[in-house]
């Protein structure tokens, strides 16, 4: 192996990691999305507070919760994703599943 084919083995070897990493990424953010949909859902049916907190809802969770980039607009988008797509819990990893709670 020559200094050249080092080189392109590993600009090769990182850029296929890199995009693998990404997918990871959007995976698992989709993933958190659609239980964040899920849990504000079954919030908003079952939870006692729900009349209570339901005109302030996402504004009061998207300040306590101060994830970046994660405003009321995007936890109602979050809402919508999982009322539009509820099969998804179909995908959801078994290690994740144990964070539903039990119907």
């Amino acid at each position: 192996m020559n200094f050249s084919q080092l080189s392109e083995i590993l600009k090769d070897t990182n850029e296929r990691l890199f995009r693998s990493a990404v997918k990871a990424v959007n995976v698992n953010l989709t993933m958190r999305n659609w239980f964040f949909g899920y849990y504000i859902v079954e919030f908003d049916q079952n939870g006692e507070d729900r009349a209570k907190y339901r005109t302030k809802l996402l504004n009061t969770l998207a300040g306590d919760l101060a994830i970046k980039g994660l405003t009321a607009p995007e936890l109602s988008r979050c809402r919508q994703f999982y009322k539009t797509y509820p099969q998804l819990i179909e995908l959801i990893p078994r290690e994740f599943k144990g964070i539903l709670p039990k119907e």
